[in-house]
Order: structure tokens, then C-alpha cells, then sequence
């Protein structure tokens, strides 16, 4: 969980999420193109921030993207984000 943890810390420092959910995904990749035998190359995002707010969902995830930036380079081959704002987030888990 060294990615993960390290793609954890990153977000929280960089854009303060109320809610964050890191998915490793590797293994559904696994013997894929670009699955890392150490595993740890595929994610699911689920970030929710205050950032987010005045932000398309492009700008959204290059806010995203460019936090992440070195580890996408290095380590993370793919990468699936759900970017939310408070008042999105809300709507959705009042349901």
C-alpha cells in the first residue's frame, strides 16, 4: 500500500479533501499492458474538496493530475477519478 499511501498524502496535503477513496485496481489489470508486476499501477479516485467549487470537471482533474504529477510519471499507470464538490458529494449520499 506504499502508492496508495503515498497518493493519500499527497491529495491531503495538496487539496484538503473531506472525503477521499483510494481503490487499488492492479489487480483487475493484472497482465495487462502497463500493470506493474509490484502491483500498485491502477486506481480509483474519489476525491471531494472545496477546491473543487467554480471548477469544471476538466479543471477538476487536472487539479487532480498535477498534484499527482511525479507519480504518475514514475509508478502509477492508470488512474480514474471521481472529483466531487461538498454540495455534489452531499446530493449524492442523501439518497
Amino acid at each position: 500500500m506504499q502508492i496508495a499511501r503515498q497518493i493519500n498524502d499527497i491529495l491531503t496535503a495538496e487539496l484538503a479533501p473531506i472525503h477521499l477513496e483510494i481503490i487499488d485496481d492492479s489487480a483487475k489489470h493484472a497482465g495487462h499492458a502497463g500493470a506493474d508486476a509490484r502491483g500498485e499501477s491502477h486506481f480509483s479516485v474519489i476525491i471531494v474538496t472545496e477546491k473543487f467549487d467554480g471548477q469544471n470537471r476538466v479543471d477538476r482533474q487536472r487539479m487532480v493530475y498535477g498534484a499527482l504529477d511525479q507519480l504518475l510519471k514514475d509508478r502509477v499507470h492508470a488512474l480514474a477519478l471521481r472529483t466531487l464538490t461538498p454540495a455534489e458529494y452531499t446530493v449524492l449520499t442523501d439518497k
